[in-house]
């Protein structure tokens, strides 16, 4: 990473670079987000920082020669606040939703550090086989960790219908959060939006091409109804013409 000083020791050997994503889909089934705890504390802003090329430091050549431009951290102090803080927001998040810590089948924590996660693991009564950690394969990846964990859970069987998970991170700020997770399982195209079942593409052929018939009937319908008044003119234009070459009084009589 651009963010990541290899002279530093104390930073370098920890992170790694990734990233993840999670698509949420609406269910009527009792699955989903049970509960959250978000929280901040300002007063840890420089434990874990990226001093320079912000507002308040833009970037210049300075912040280049000083290093400023990449991440600086006091492990004690990061470390004292991940132990702690963090772990007191998910035991909150758990008892918001009705559960207790028997009840969670797994957890998936930031993959900052193994002691920190131990530790954590520990304050929340948790065995360590409900605990997913693959720090040792990517290093501490930041906002990608819990993603990638919770994707490699999920295929790797960890994660089944109906699981109670909890999300738990940290990170720069000092911030944290917590969410309680009812494993569901997507739910098919034609349940979710049942009026399209004969556009799915489970449907039988004869189903589609009816329903590609009705379509294409009322695009005309529709066509048909917005040119009716340029017909009706046309028709009335006809008419009165007529009448007044019948008549003789056409305007080019004059």
């Amino acid at each position: 990473s651009k963010f990541v000083n290899w002279k530093d020791r104390t930073t370098c050997v920890l992170f790694g670079d990734g990233a993840g994503a999670v698509v949420l889909q609406g269910s009527d089934a009792p699955t989903g987000l049970l509960s959250f705890v978000l929280g901040s504390d300002g007063s840890g802003y420089d434990a874990l920082i990226v001093p320079g090329g912000g507002s308040s430091l833009p970037f210049c050549q300075e912040v280049l020669d000083r290093g400023l431009h990449y991440i600086k951290m006091d492990g004690k102090r990061v470390f004292r606040f991940a132990v702690k803080t963090p772990a007191e927001a998910a035991l909150k998040a758990v008892e918001a939703c009705g559960l207790s810590v028997e009840d969670i089948d797994l957890l998936i924590p930031h993959q900052a550090n193994l002691r920190i996660i131990h530790s954590l693991a520990e304050t929340l009564g948790l065995p360590w086989e409900k605990v997913y950690v693959n720090l040792d394969r990517y290093g501490n990846t930041s906002a990608a960790s819990i993603p990638i964990a919770l994707c490699e859970a999920v295929e790797e069987g960890r994660v089944r219908e109906g699981d109670n998970i909890v999300l738990l991170g940290f990170g720069a700020g000092l911030t944290w959060a917590t969410a309680v997770v009812r494993w569901g399982v997507p739910v098919a195209f034609s349940e979710m939006f049942p009026w399209r079942w004969p556009l799915s593409r489970e449907a039988p052929f004869e189903k589609v091409r009816a329903a590609a018939r009705g379509a294409i009937g009322a695009i005309l319908s529709v066509v048909g109804a917005l040119l009716l008044p340029f017909y009706s003119g046309a028709d009335k234009g006809g008419s009165q013409s007529k009448k007044s070459s019948e008549r003789g009084d056409a305007p080019c009589d004059e």
